[in-house]
């Protein structure tokens, strides 16, 4: 009999379940209910899918849009003997078509793929013949324009359910403001009392929330420095700037500090390799952008340091989740300057092109495709007639262009065209600027983040909308006597 418990047990190792893990997955196999799951990073949210996978009838779909991360997973529960495939972009066509069959002749039993799958017809139609006992909407926050990683694509989810038939459905996500709940269920085209909310607040307390102000880098390179003295064992330092970075890694290194570097500008097979040694323990400590950690399944790492002011609470409660997976006390530091929050609003600036810019693009890309393709992104930015090497506003295009099916192919191999219009939702200049105010609102909430006099983990826990939590006595503000 495959009860819960059982494959718990079976091939997870565990003996009980955490939190309101049984909760959930008794009302997914019990009652047939659609679920939204709000669970800290870390937390479990996984096996609130994978269990009742094994257990119910039919396939399952689990929708993710990070490829590394679908891949990680995929892998993990293939080693502990889980008919699991992923299908995305990074598969070949034999296999897609294989793993595919595989899902539908009931070989698989968990199929992962990204929501850019179901724009597909072959796929779609081979899917329809599927029984689908459960559709799992993995970093389900990607469905609001409002939240802090949209994806076109999730918008759509509602329509994919209706294709699969609207089988029973579960939600999950770490990050979700009320105003992102509430879209999440929109998106769904679920009403509020066909879906269930279940939250674990920032049940987190063995990580000691703490941030300190420093007037200038050499300041914030001595409570780094310092930081680096009390805390052994494994973390991450991250940052906005690479070239922020590199001041810091060329610093610590002369302090002794053995380190890894992690970037997006570094080639992926050395990301992979970097990714793999931290991973593996053989390095202790990563210097890194955002880009680190999605898919770091690593349960002993005691300290997150941000070295610079992240863009908003909800990347960083996510990054922070990364800490202390193992129980065990672990730091998140949080280094203040104000110049940091420059470069955030620049950041912010750049990833909201207004519609003149997607229109301008747009024509450039239909009527100099060619050219476009030969030349790349430079021919593009001198097109476009802007030189700051930090205005990012091209790339934050192209990839939009891609995420609502206006381009296919890509630049960099040459084989991009134009195949639809511009959504309305890029030629809409309102729009864009209520997007952009959003942003910069997020930044703002970090900024009150650092100010507050109230217990660091409550003003994260109001943050998101949870404002039962008791103060955790284990933060600086919590700890001032």
């Amino acid at each position: 009999m495959n009860t819960p418990k059982y494959i718990l047990k079976k091939y997870f190792g565990f003996d009980s379940f955490r939190g309101k893990q049984e909760t959930i997955i008794n009302r997914i196999l019990a009652d047939k209910k659609h679920t939204l799951v709000l669970m800290p990073t870390g937390g479990g949210k996984s096996l609130c899918y994978q269990v009742p996978a094994l257990c119910l009838e039919g396939g399952t779909i689990v929708m993710s849009p990070l490829i590394a991360l679908m891949q990680d997973q995929v892998e993990a529960l293939k080693a502990k003997g889980i008919p699991a495939a992923y299908i995305n972009s990074t598969v070949s066509k034999i296999e897609k078509e294989k793993r595919l069959s595989d899902f539908v002749n009931g070989k698989i039993k968990l199929l992962y793929v990204t929501p850019e799958r179901f724009r597909k017809t072959e796929f779609v139609n081979e899917i329809k013949k599927v029984k689908i006992g459960l559709l799992a909407i993995d970093e389900a926050h990607c469905v609001s324009e409002w939240g802090h990683d949209f994806r076109p694509d999730y918008s759509r989810i509602g329509e994919f359910r209706k294709l699969l038939g609207n089988p029973l459905t579960i939600a999950l996500t770490a990050t979700a403001t009320p105003d992102v709940q509430i879209d999440i269920v929109r998106k769904l085209h679920l009403e509020p009392d066909e879906i269930k909310t279940f939250h674990q607040g920032i049940q987190r307390p063995n990580l000691r929330l703490e941030a300190q102000e420093a007037y200038d880098i050499d300041e914030k390179m001595d409570q780094v420095i310092n930081a680096l003295h009390k805390f052994e064992g494994f973390g991450i330092i991250y940052f906005s700037l690479i070239s922020t970075l590199e001041k810091f890694s060329e610093k610590i290194g002369d302090k002794s500090f053995k380190h890894g570097v992690y970037h997006g500008k570094l080639p992926n097979k050395i990301r992979k390799q970097i990714q793999r040694k931290f991973i593996s323990g053989k390095e202790k400590l990563m210097l890194a952008t955002n880009a680190f950690g999605m898919g770091i399944d690593k349960a002993d790492i005691r300290f997150i340091i941000h070295a610079e002011v992240p863009s908003s609470i909800e990347s960083y409660y996510q990054e922070i989740g990364r800490a202390g997976r193992d129980g065990k006390d672990s730091l998140c530091l949080l280094i203040y300057n104000q110049d940091d929050l420059y470069t955030q609003m620049e950041f912010i600036k750049w990833s909201n092109p207004d519609s003149e810019f997607y229109y301008r693009l747009y024509e450039l890309l239909k009527n100099r495709t060619t050219e476009a393709n030969s030349m790349k992104n430079e021919y593009l930015r001198e097109q476009l007639s802007y030189k700051n090497r930090n205005d990012f506003r091209l790339e934050t295009a192209l990839g939009m262009l891609d995420r609502y099916g206006v381009t296919e192919g890509s630049i960099e191999y040459g084989d991009l065209k134009i195949i639809k219009k511009l959504p309305e939702q890029l030629e809409d200049e309102e729009l864009l600027q209520e997007k952009l105010t959003s942003d910069n609102k997020k930044l703002l909430s970090v900024v009150q983040y650092f100010r507050t006099e109230k217990c660091r983990r409550v003003n994260i826990s109001e943050y998101f909308g949870f404002h039962d939590e008791e103060a955790c006595g284990n933060c600086d503000i919590c700890n001032l006597d």
